[in-house]
């Protein structure tokens, strides 16, 4: 974490993906149809303490989150559901904080508990990749 926190001091943002060095921000995936996926993920989302659902776009997939931090700055958030099979999908989370300087690790921290909470809602579900 102390890592996280000296990267932070120049990167303000922090994304997930397949191919990601730190295994926590590696893509997470759930045996759900997309449609599916969408419907769980966006309710998890809205029912998520502290973020406000800015805009959903179901036809690419992606909810825009805003989340204030307790020093006043504001984070955007992007989560994407993604079709990998009929069968499974895949959510990738974009954290970025407004403003200059760096963020001390809070948007990795945010992904953290987005995936946190997805995985509890979506334990049924979970799946290693496609």
């Amino acid at each position: 974490m102390l890592k996280r926190t000296l990267m932070g001091l120049l990167r303000s943002h922090e994304l997930t993906g397949d191919k990601a060095k730190d295994p926590l921000l590696k893509s997470h995936y759930y045996k759900l149809s997309k449609d599916k996926a969408w419907e769980e993920v966006v309710s998890t989302l809205k029912k998520m303490q502290g973020y406000k659902v800015l805009h959903e776009v179901q036809s690419v997939g992606e909810i825009v989150l805003e989340k204030r931090t307790v020093t006043g700055r504001t984070m955007d958030i992007t989560v994407s559901v993604i079709a990998v099979n009929p069968v499974t999908s895949a959510v990738d989370i974009y954290s970025a904080s407004r403003g200059s300087f760096g963020d001390l690790g809070s948007n990795y921290r945010i992904i953290l508990d987005i995936y946190r909470t997805l995985d509890k809602k979506l334990s049924a579900y979970k799946t290693s990749g496609a």
